[in-house]
């Protein structure tokens, strides 16, 4: 198929380590952070169902015909970063009031080391190519739940935490607040920045785990998180077909916090569309897309 990845651009005076300043956007859309300071001031909240009766038959093919330990975390996490990698304006962030196109496609997950509610929670964060297929997608998931399932085992996040809590409450107060001013301007320790789940493209949360719906999560204001998803548990609705004959259609809902400074609703709208289509054709996943498409200048 040929290299579908994105040219490299050579860093300019203004980028940042972890995302290239977008230099070319209206003046409404530099105003914008000025305005909405915060991610707090900028939420916006979507709601949707996602008929997923295509992509249930299809799981099971695939299980089937590969052998592969693929669930429908698995598929929720490669159809976001399908969508990222053909939707790039997904993929991009607000810091020190300027708008930047994240250079990484970053996934991060909150796990239970066991299903108890006492069990100890961590944060996964995975990175991910834009060329990446399902199969790719669950390899990385997958070793990195395995990685952090033992209850003894700390990741960079668990032992960057531990590391500032070892300090006095005040004292964290000031490192938090350091860590922020230097993420203002891209400054940031690259370490913290690796351990940090709050700089990542979006937040996912499997509550269908749980056996719940989802529900609205906020996002960050430390960081720079732009997406937070959470989806439900499956759930069945009854319909009349033509032949006047009842049938069942499964589906989950999902619920985005977005940042709507990053692109446009008309964008977002495209997006959520692109993305309810890959769950009808699932199958796309199964191989690279055709080409990567680059954020503009």
């Amino acid at each position: 198929m040929g290299n579908t990845a994105a040219p490299a651009r050579r860093r300019r005076l203004g980028d940042r380590y972890d995302g290239r300043r977008l230099r070319s956007l209206s003046p409404f859309y530099q105003i914008t952070p000025f305005i909405m300071r915060t991610r707090v001031d900028a939420h916006d909240y979507f709601e949707d169902r996602i008929d997923i009766g295509e992509a249930e038959a299809w799981l099971r093919r695939l299980r089937a015909r590969a052998d592969a330990d693929i669930g429908f975390l698995h598929l929720f996490i490669a159809v976001l970063v399908r969508a990222i990698s053909q939707k790039p304006r997904l993929n991009r962030f607000v810091a020190g009031k300027r708008i930047y196109a994240r250079n990484e496609i970053l996934i991060s997950l909150a796990i239970k080391k066991r299903l108890h509610e006492d069990a100890l929670e961590t944060t996964l964060k995975m990175r991910f190519e834009p060329e990446d297929t399902i199969f790719d997608v669950a390899r990385r998931v997958n070793e990195a739940i395995a990685a952090n399932k033992v209850a003894e085992v700390r990741n960079d996040t668990d032992r960057t935490a531990r590391l500032f809590m070892l300090c006095p409450g005040f004292l964290v107060t000031s490192l938090i607040g350091l860590m922020r001013l230097l993420d203002k301007f891209g400054l940031m320790p690259k370490a913290v920045h690796r351990a940090s789940p709050f700089h990542t493209s979006a937040f996912v949360t499997d509550l269908g785990s749980l056996g719940i719906k989802p529900i609205y999560h906020h996002l960050y204001d430390f960081g720079t998180t732009s997406l937070f998803l959470a989806f439900g548990a499956k759930e069945r609705e009854w319909g009349m077909g033509p032949d006047g004959r009842p049938f069942a259609r499964k589906y989950i809902s999902i619920k985005v916090v977005n940042d709507e400074r990053i692109c446009d609703g008309h964008y977002y709208a495209t997006a959520f569309k692109y993305i309810q289509a890959l769950f009808r054709r699932p199958e796309q996943l199964e191989v690279p897309p055709a080409a990567v498409v680059e954020d503009i200048p």
